[in-house]
C-alpha cells in the first residue's frame, strides 16, 4: 500500500480508478483532481468516502479543482483531456486543434505534478496518448524510469479477450502481447501469442488471426461507436491499474507499456510501446524480443508514426 496516489481527470476513467484504488486498498490516502464546475472530483471522492463504511476500507479521499491536493503522492495517473466531440456547428475539430487543445491541458498536469510531487512515478493514459507522454516527458524531466503510457497492457488484454472467445478457452490461458504506439499501427505480436503455453495457431485459424489482430487495431473505435457517446473507461483504468499493482507490489511483471527507447530496438528519443519489468522503482528493464521479419517491418512502421506525431507535438510548442 502507498501512502498516497493521485488521480488528475474525473470523468469515466478517472471515477473507475478511484473507485478501485479504495476497493483494492492500494493507497492510504486517493486525491482526485478535475477542474469541471461545480466540482465533480470532490463529489465523486465524497459518492466514494460514503460507501468505504460498507467495504470496511479506510481510506482518505480528497477531491479538488487545484493541483495541491497532488502534495506528496507517490504515483501519479493521468487522464486528462478533451474528448473529439462536435462543435456547436456541428463541425469536428482537427487533429491539430484537439492536439494543441490537450497539449495545454497536459501543460498545467505538468506544472501542477512538478510542484506538488516531483518524486512521483507517473502513468499516463490521456490521449492522444503517444503525444501527451512525450509532453510529459518534455516538460517533467523525471527519470525515464518514473515516466510511462498506458496502451499495450490495454492493447494486449483486447487481444486476449478476441482470441480467448475465438478458441473458446478461459482468457486466463491467453498470453499476447501489443507493441509499437497506441494507434492504427500497434502491433499484435502473434509469434509471443500463447494459449496454454502453445502457439495460438494450434487453436485459431490465420485467416481469424488476422481479423482478430484488425480488430484489435480498431477496438477502441468500436467501443466508440457502440457506445454512442465517449469511449472506453473501464478497461483502460483496470489497465492502468494492473501497471500500478505491479509498481505498488514490486511483482517484477514483465508488460507492455510506452517507454521512453534510448536505443533499445534502433529507436532513440520515443516513447514507444515495448515490453518491460515493472517494480518499485517503475520501469526497471526494458525487454529486447525476438521479432520476426514481418514483424520488425511493422514496428518501424509504428515507430515512424510515433515519430510523426513527436514532431507535431514539437511543432506546436512555444
Amino acid at each position: 500500500m502507498l501512502q498516497k496516489i493521485g488521480i488528475i481527470g474525473g470523468g469515466n476513467i478517472g471515477g473507475v480508478l478511484a473507485l478501485e484504488i479504495v476497493k483494492r486498498r492500494l493507497a492510504r490516502n486517493v486525491a482526485l483532481v478535475d477542474i469541471k464546475e461545480p466540482d465533480l472530483a470532490k463529489g465523486k471522492c465524497l459518492d466514494i468516502s460514503e460507501g468505504t463504511p460498507v467495504l470496511k476500507n479506510d481510506i482518505n479521499l480528497m477531491g479538488s479543482k487545484e493541483y495541491d491536493v497532488l502534495k506528496d503522492a507517490n504515483m501519479v495517473i493521468n487522464t486528462a483531456g478533451v474528448p473529439r466531440t462536435a462543435k456547436p456547428d456541428g463541425t469536428l475539430p482537427s487533429r491539430e486543434e484537439l492536439l494543441t487543445t490537450n497539449l495545454k491541458i497536459t501543460d498545467a498536469v505538468s506544472n501542477g505534478i512538478s510542484k506538488y510531487c516531483p518524486k512521483a512515478i507517473v502513468i499516463s493514459i490521456a490521449n492522444p496518448l503517444d503525444a501527451i507522454v512525450y509532453r510529459l516527458h518534455m516538460n517533467l524531466k523525471i527519470p525515464k524510469q518514473r515516466l510511462m503510457g498506458m496502451a499495450g497492457a490495454l492493447d494486449s488484454a483486447r487481444y486476449r479477450y478476441f482470441v480467448a472467445q475465438e478458441a473458446g478457452v478461459s482468457v486466463d490461458n491467453v498470453e499476447a502481447m501489443v507493441l509499437g504506439g497506441h494507434g492504427d499501427d500497434m502491433l499484435p505480436i502473434r509469434s509471443a501469442c500463447r494459449i496454454a503455453g502453445m502457439p495460438v495457431e494450434k487453436f485459431v485459424s490465420q485467416e481469424k488471426l488476422d481479423a482478430i489482430e484488425n480488430r484489435t487495431r480498431n477496438a477502441g473505435g468500436e467501443v466508440v461507436k457502440l457506445l454512442g457517446s465517449g469511449s472506453a473507461f473501464v478497461s483502460p483504468a483496470w489497465s492502468a491499474l494492473d501497471m500500478a499493482e505491479a509498481i505498488i507490489f514490486d511483482k517484477k511483471k514483465i508488460m507492455p507499456v510506452s517507454a521512453y527507447l534510448d536505443g533499445e530496438y534502433g529507436v532513440k528519443g520515443l516513447f514507444i510501446g515495448v515490453p518491460v519489468i515493472l517494480g518499485a522503482e517503475g520501469i526497471e528493464k526494458i525487454i529486447i524480443m525476438d521479432l520476426s521479419e514481418k514483424e520488425k517491418e511493422a514496428f518501424k512502421n509504428s515507430v515512424t508514426s510515433v515519430e510523426k506525431t513527436k514532431n507535431e507535438v514539437l511543432a506546436l510548442t512555444k
